[in-house]
């Protein structure tokens, strides 16, 4: 009895971390088949926007557990995080075109769901171009993080850029330790996480190998970057994953990696300075979409359910 008692602690700990699980949606009707894709959430919607070919913007309600088509994106966008900002959604990073060599949208595209309207804002410096890269806001600017050139075919970026929406001025900030694509940034405590991803590099004929576990974290009071130790290394590495935050850190959803054909449906948790987690899984491994959290809730839509670029899902699920 005594010796049950004590395991306690660690019993309480294991229902904490699994009491969540996905859950399926069941609109009446699905999104559009799509992946690469990138979804935000505006209010009480969540918007889902881009992939490969030209795909309009769709708005979930989860109020009503419907779907409705909206405006068509201006040019084909796809390998981007989709950014909230000031009730519009911002596209920084993007690639148009096909695979190997997508080229990299020129300028940041932004959508506002109140009017349904796109506007085509600043131009990203020539130098400073790519795609498949990480993306966030804080304290009113933005920071891309990483990417890479010629689609997946190589000049892969270890790029740190801030970018001013008010001005459309870009600064350098100091570079990451390692090359990283196919990932997704976030921001936690005043620092950025880069996590997950990959190096790109069809041209030595490396697609999904060349996966990170490191995570590297970039201090803006102290403006460098830091990798942290290998404890602390994503427990399953994969790329084309999302990452957001939740509770007091952040999890890493999904993906795709040369381990298995299937993509990821692994979730795992990191709380800065503790040991990562592993929380429920998705009810559909998928790669090339994006978490969205809407009043408590995390949700996700589209993307591939297998390591490539098929079968593109219509599915939509959510974490409570």
């Amino acid at each position: 009895m005594k010796k049950l008692l004590s395991l306690f602690p660690a019993l309480l700990l294991l229902v904490s971390v699994h009491a969540q699980t996905w859950s399926t949606l069941k609109p009446p009707t699905e999104c559009t088949a799509r992946h690469e894709c990138a979804a935000a959430a505006v209010g009480d919607k969540l918007y889902l926007m881009g992939g490969r070919g030209m795909k309009p913007v769709e708005a979930y309600d989860p109020a009503t557990n419907t779907w409705e088509t909206k405006s068509m994106a201006p040019l084909e966008m796809h390998h981007y995080q989709a950014v909230p900002y000031q009730d519009k959604i911002y596209v920084i990073g993007a690639f148009t075109g096909g695979y190997p060599h997508e080229t990299p949208i020129p300028h940041v595209y932004i959508y506002d769901p109140e009017n349904d309207e796109w506007t085509k804002s600043h131009e990203i410096p020539e130098n400073r171009r790519r795609g498949a890269a990480g993306v966030v806001v804080h304290n009113d600017k933005f920071y891309v993080v990483g990417g890479i050139e010629d689609g997946h075919w190589a000049d892969n970026r270890d790029y740190l850029d801030e970018y001013d929406p008010k001005t459309g001025e870009w600064q350098t900030l100091p570079s990451l330790p390692r090359v990283r694509d196919h990932f997704q940034a976030v921001v936690v405590d005043d620092k950025l996480y880069a996590v997950g991803g990959r190096k790109s590099f069809a041209k030595e004929g490396h697609t999904f190998e060349l996966t990170y576990g490191e995570v590297d974290v970039y201090d803006f009071s102290q403006k460098k970057w830091e990798t942290l130790g290998s404890p602390d290394d994503l427990p399953t590495q994969r790329a084309g994953s999302s990452t957001v935050a939740y509770e007091n850190g952040f999890i890493v959803v999904g993906g795709e990696s040369i381990n298995q054909v299937a993509a990821h449906a692994n979730v795992e948790y990191y709380e800065p300075g503790k040991a990562w987690k592993k929380i429920a899984p998705l009810q559909r491994g998928r790669h090339g979409m994006q978490v969205v959290p809407i009043a408590g809730k995390f949700y996700v839509a589209a993307g591939c359910g297998n390591r490539g670029g098929n079968p593109e899902l219509t599915s939509i699920e959510v974490l409570k």
